[in-house]
């Protein structure tokens, strides 16, 4: 009736991707993609710690 299989069956195992050389223009490329998105972190991080934008805050209707 009910079979002893939980969950879920494991994949197969994919096989192994080979390394392929870099010349020096794709390494240049892949370190220079590295720094932007080091520095893009940086500016995220910098600008979360100021908290909210603008002066004021809510700006409430004229109506009561």
């Amino acid at each position: 009736m009910s079979s002893r299989e939980g969950g879920k069956k494991k994949p197969l195992k994919a096989p192994k991707k080979q390394q392929q050389e870099l010349d020096d223009d794709e390494i240049a490329h892949k370190n220079k993609l590295r720094d932007e998105k080091k520095a893009l972190a940086e500016a995220k991080a910098k600008a979360s710690k100021k908290g909210p934008m603008g002066g004021p805050g809510m700006k409430k209707s004229g109506k009561k």
